[in-house]
């Protein structure tokens, strides 16, 4: 009933533009109860909330020549209904392929990296490229732009995993060389202290049998003492060649007899008469 007289409603969150006759007054009906011509004027209610809009899921081919999947999400206002009324046909729309079409710009002049962990550069990048062709002849302002998803080939997935397994890796060894650097240190100076009380070395030994000794399923076996182990030190370094030829030049020489008797001279017996010859030789020698 009341619109047969012409009167209409705007709620807060809106703003009507009339027209009269087809022409656009330039006035704007603010919120509450307004009243038009019912015979000659029409009018529009503009929605002035900010309009969420997601933006399908674009297949763009990036700067390093990875192929991904990104869709956004775009956060979107009308800021002079008169523009957004006139001069599109419908701002929904245009603001939904405007966006697709910067989203793939813009992603394929960045590489893959860049739009894994400079997100908020990316956003940036796609709400200025957005905003600038739809605020001044459209009047509609971007006031966010969210990259949301951005889907990885499964190949690109298992590359980048073993990389991060390497780098882990690699981490963890210079870690590890670091603490036996710091361990090598610390043993050195150990020693040295040791080294200067020999006592501790000794009871250094005793808390390590205590810890091997506080497991139930060992077996110590010390088949002799340390004290032995330094009278065994003690004796080689007593009897070593330096100190052995030392001892022996301090030692006494014994004295040589002055004259010795002389040895009996020896009997020989005499050599045993020639053995007569058996021919008659000898008897020759009688006869003549």
């Amino acid at each position: 009933m009341a619109d047969m007289f012409g009167f209409r409603i705007i709620r807060q969150y809106e703003q009507g533009v009339v027209f009269r006759f087809g022409q656009a007054l330039p006035g704007l009906r603010k919120p509450g109860l307004t009243w038009i011509n019912p015979f000659t004027s029409r009018l529009t209610k503009v929605n002035m909330q900010i309009t969420v809009a997601s933006v399908p899921a674009q297949e763009t081919i990036t700067r390093d020549n990875v192929t991904l999947k990104v869709d956004a999400v775009v956060y979107y206002r009308v800021v002079d209904p008169l523009k957004a009324i006139i001069n599109v046909q419908n701002y929904h729309f245009a603001v939904s392929q405007v966006a697709q079409t910067s989203l793939r710009s813009v992603t394929g002049r960045s590489n893959m990296d860049q739009l894994l962990s400079e997100r908020e550069q990316v956003n940036a990048e796609l709400k200025d490229v957005i905003d600038a062709p739809t605020e001044g002849p459209w009047g509609i302002r971007v006031e966010r732009v969210e990259v949301k998803d951005i889907s990885l080939p499964e190949s690109m997935k298992r590359s980048m995993s073993r990389q991060a397994e390497a780098e882990r890796e690699r981490r963890a060894r210079i870690i590890a060389a670091d603490g036996e650097y710091q361990a090598s240190k610390k043993l050195a100076q150990a020693a040295t202290v040791m080294a200067a009380d020999p006592a501790a070395l000794q009871l250094r030994l005793l808390q390590t049998v205590v810890e091997v000794a506080a497991e139930k399923n060992s077996t110590l076996v010390m088949p002799f003492p340390v004290e032995l182990l330094r009278f065994f030190d003690r004796a080689a370094l007593g009897s070593s060649p330096d100190q052995a030829s030392a001892s022996a030049g301090d030692a006494p020489v014994p004295a040589v007899p002055a004259a010795l008797p002389a040895p009996a001279p020896s009997i020989q017996p005499a050599p045993a008469a020639e053995a007569a010859p058996l021919n008659g030789s000898r008897k020759a020698d009688t006869s003549g």
